[in-house]
């Protein structure tokens, strides 16, 4: 049994499937991994490090990936045509595939997988049950995203976060506004709370209510009967209605204006990022604020929003940098792949040490895409012969 973890290629990606740590622990599970030269680069782990684990360095991803049974990717594999170079081209019937391939956005890689008669896992479809908290790539890495924007807020604010109180005059702290409060406005939270800032928070689920105040911020919320439904089974948030979007955005509005920073986290699985933030919101808030947005990659919860960009609107900047978690390669790279290794646990039997997939487990079931050919997720509605 053969892992492979080729360089990824993805503009800004800098994170790394898996690291010394976990090559020697797949290594006890029986496998033998093979990692492409150069392939920890931007979370500065040498090929030495690699090889010392045990692991074989392939000199390039054809040589890494041809003749694996399991490839480990970050982000999901380039298809040629405008995204060059073609790595998708390098996979052949039989093989399994496991990353972050953001499926809901990317429909026709799912039918490519099938065409090409792959078995395929996307880690972010793993449920959030207890049994699965090891797998769940999206807390570990918008947990580093989350405190990765309050430290993109204060590197463009241009005062301190906490009180200071010296000899020349009190220095007041900043306000912070969270808008989201998952598993990245909750790490941005306690970030800024740390960093001595006066934080608030915001969403539209009620339960969360409790987790803000635990940190020590305050809950922004319009309380109502349709709040109570407002999460899904997973633990997302739900899309509101208009008349509720219409009530919160009149208290956002008016909290808003009394800001220093806002960071912004909110995101609907599958669907474009919800606007939280309208032109005349920012344009009400004071000269040196700074708003953080989280959730560019699919559409921005601020209406200047401008990926990879620092936007400024009279004297507000508006900071939206994609793929914040690779910011922090090294960190993001050591939990994702610990992450995958949790997964694999799960397909590589004990004993015989080599795959044995349990199509019945209910996180096999609900993260498989493909398997041998035909899309099986229900999400996709698809066959492919």
């Amino acid at each position: 049994m053969r892992l492979a973890v080729p360089k990824e290629r993805r503009a800004q990606e800098l994170r790394v499937a898996a690291t010394p740590e976990t090559v020697r622990k797949l290594i006890a599970l029986g496998a033998s991994v093979c990692v492409e030269s150069g392939a920890g680069g931007g979370a500065f782990i040498a090929d030495e490090a690699f090889a010392a684990a045990g692991a074989t360095i392939a000199a390039n991803a054809a040589e890494a990936v041809s003749g694996a049974d399991i490839v480990l990717k970050v982000q999901r594999p380039l298809r040629g045509g405008n995204e060059q170079p073609d790595e998708l081209g390098l996979f052949r019937a039989g093989q399994v595939l496991i990353g972050m391939l953001d499926p809901l956005f990317h429909r026709d890689d799912v039918a490519a997988y099938g065409r090409l008669g792959l078995t395929v896992f996307a880690m972010e479809m793993v449920p959030r049950i207890s049994r699965a908290q090891a797998m769940d790539v999206l807390s570990s890495q918008a947990n580093l995203a989350g405190y990765k924007a309050v430290l993109d807020a204060c590197e463009h604010y241009c005062r301190a976060l906490p009180m200071m109180m010296t000899a020349a005059g009190t220095v007041a702290p900043a306000r912070v506004f969270v808008m989201g409060v998952g598993v990245a406005g909750l790490q941005a939270i306690a970030t800024a709370r740390r960093l001595g800032a006066i934080v608030s928070a915001t969403d539209v689920r009620l339960a969360v209510k409790e987790q803000v105040q635990s940190l020590g911020a305050s809950f922004v919320m319009v309380e109502d009967e349709e709040t109570k439904s407002a999460e899904t089974a997973g633990g997302y948030a739900k899309e509101m209605s208009e008349a509720y979007q219409i009530k919160q955005a009149e208290l956002v509005a008016e909290t808003v204006k009394k800001q220093d920073i806002v960071i912004c986290t909110a995101l609907i699985p599958g669907r474009r990022a919800p606007l939280l933030l309208s032109e005349t919101m920012v344009r009400s808030m004071k000269p040196g604020s700074v708003v953080v947005d989280l959730a560019i990659e699919t559409g921005g919860n601020c209406a200047f929003s401008k990926a990879n960009e620092v936007v400024r609107v009279d004297g507000v900047k508006i900071v939206a940098y994609r793929n914040v978690a690779s910011r922090l390669a090294a960190d993001a790279s050591a939990l994702y792949a610990r992450n995958l290794l949790a997964f694999l646990s799960l397909l590589i039997d004990k004993t015989s040490k080599q795959i044995k997939i349990d199509w019945t487990d209910e996180i096999v079931a609900a993260s498989c895409l493909a398997r041998e050919g035909t899309v099986v997720h229900p999400e996709f509605n698809a066959r492919v012969a």
